[in-house]
């Protein structure tokens, strides 16, 4: 396996960091980086998905990143708006992510190239858009270096123009991630058509998105079903979209089987997976299949694997906090929050069993599953490349922006047929 010079990572370290992460951190060796290098790897790798990995708390990027440097692999490490926003239920947030995943970095010395994505930044009405203008930039403030604008639970033609309307608020080095179809499982499925309208608008308007986000049939959290990722939908849009060179950003990776995760990465043009409710899992110490979603017992519940994760004694106050709450299942999540101090709290040998379970799983997944191995150089060598923060947009306009004004998208919206699945508060 292929290593990083000591030397080209210095190199690197100088002139790959984005202007906020040298601000912070002007005496770090973690290499942060735009989100824009970790897709460019990927591609120049080929059939190759960094990890995305959500840090809903410290023992899952901990051992995140112990994994990509075992691995010698790229890695995002990421928190959506419900998890990491401003009512937030994780420890880890927009905010202190950052902060996070550098202390880690310098500590462990970790020299492979890692983004620090903002997953899942929701916009559900206008309310939404005028938080976003001074959210956004709070998040770069704070060391964000790539982000998701997620406008696909308003109707096509607004996504679009609240994606158009945000997009000056993101700095034209970081990564940037588009949504079209809300994660619903089985209904709802997205569409060349609605996919061909949200790129072709924003390409119209010079806006080029490393990645987007599609309704491909997963979904988020525990996963009861078998419904899982529809692969050749997956790869009937990913290439109708070749022409405007954007990437596909995998969601809800939880619930599917390691099979079909190899599958999305031979056969379409996905370079990033999200992963999020099985780290959590696992860890806490729950049992899990080879895949990460949570195995219940009969009645539902989860089982805890004996001197695993977290001890005994922890997992019974959580269970006993949570059912004061009346939380089951999936709101076992709300938990990260009340419970990150407390576990922080444990021994040694007890914290680091929880990394090191996280580290054995991600370390299996970016090798065998994701085929990321070795990406880490190749990030660093665009990094030499470019000798400098922004490898610059990844794509060129097609579209003309005539065609393309307000009154026009608006028109064209309606002439797309789709079914948008059923209404409701589909939590990212």
């Amino acid at each position: 396996m292929a290593r990083i010079a000591p030397s080209d990572f210095k190199k690197a370290l100088a002139v790959g960091r984005p202007p906020n992460i040298q601000g912070l951190f002007p005496n770090s060796n973690a290499l942060l980086v735009s989100g824009k290098f970790i897709d460019l790897a990927m591609l120049a790798k080929g059939k190759s998905i960094c990890m995305a990995a959500n840090g809903r708390n410290t023992f899952v990027i901990r051992g995140a990143l112990r994994a990509a440097q075992r691995a010698n692999a790229t890695l995002i490490i990421e928190i959506a708006k419900s998890e990491g926003g401003v009512d937030a239920y994780c420890p880890i947030n927009y905010w202190n992510m950052a902060r996070t995943v550098d202390a880690l970095c310098n500590e462990m010395d970790i020299s492979v190239p890692v983004a620090i994505h903002a997953d899942h930044y929701g916009i559900k009405n206008q309310k939404d858009i005028l938080t976003a203008k001074t959210e956004i930039p709070s998040m770069f403030d704070a060391g964000i270096t790539s982000i998701a604008i997620d406008a696909s639970h308003m109707p096509d033609a607004d996504n679009l123009l609240a994606s158009l309307e945000l997009n000056p608020f993101v700095p034209e080095w970081a990564g940037l991630e588009t949504e079209v179809g809300e994660i619903k499982g089985k209904d709802g499925l997205s569409t060349k058509e609605e996919a061909l309208f949200l790129i072709q608008g924003l390409n119209a308007h010079g806006v080029f998105p490393n990645w987007i986000a599609l309704n491909n049939g997963t979904t988020h959290g525990i996963e009861a079903s078998d419904q899982g990722i529809q692969v050749e939908l997956t790869a009937e849009i990913h290439e109708a979209l070749t022409p405007y060179n954007v990437s596909g950003a995998q969601h809800g990776t939880s619930g599917n089987s390691s099979d079909r995760l190899r599958q999305i990465a031979q056969k379409t043009r996905t370079t990033k997976a999200n992963v999020a409710t099985a780290l959590q899992m696992i860890s806490w110490g729950l049992e899990v299949n080879d895949y990460g979603n949570a195995i219940l017992d009969a009645n539902g519940g989860f089982i805890k694997v004996k001197d695993q994760g977290m001890s005994e004694e922890m997992w019974a106050q959580m269970q006993a906090y949570a059912e004061s709450k009346g939380w089951k299942g999936g709101n076992y999540k709300k938990l990260n929050l009340p419970f990150e101090s407390r576990l922080l709290a444990q021994p040694r040998e007890i914290r680091e069993r929880m990394a090191h379970r996280v580290e054995r799983f991600v370390y299996n997944m970016l090798v065998n599953v994701l085929n990321a191995q070795d990406t880490a150089e190749l990030a660093i060598d665009l990094i030499l490349k470019t000798a400098s923060h922004d490898p610059g947009p990844k794509a060129r306009r097609i579209e003309n922006p005539d065609e393309w004004t307000p009154a026009k998208i608006a028109e064209r919206a309606k002439a797309i047929d789709a079914d948008k699945g059923p209404k409701g508060n589909f939590e990212d």
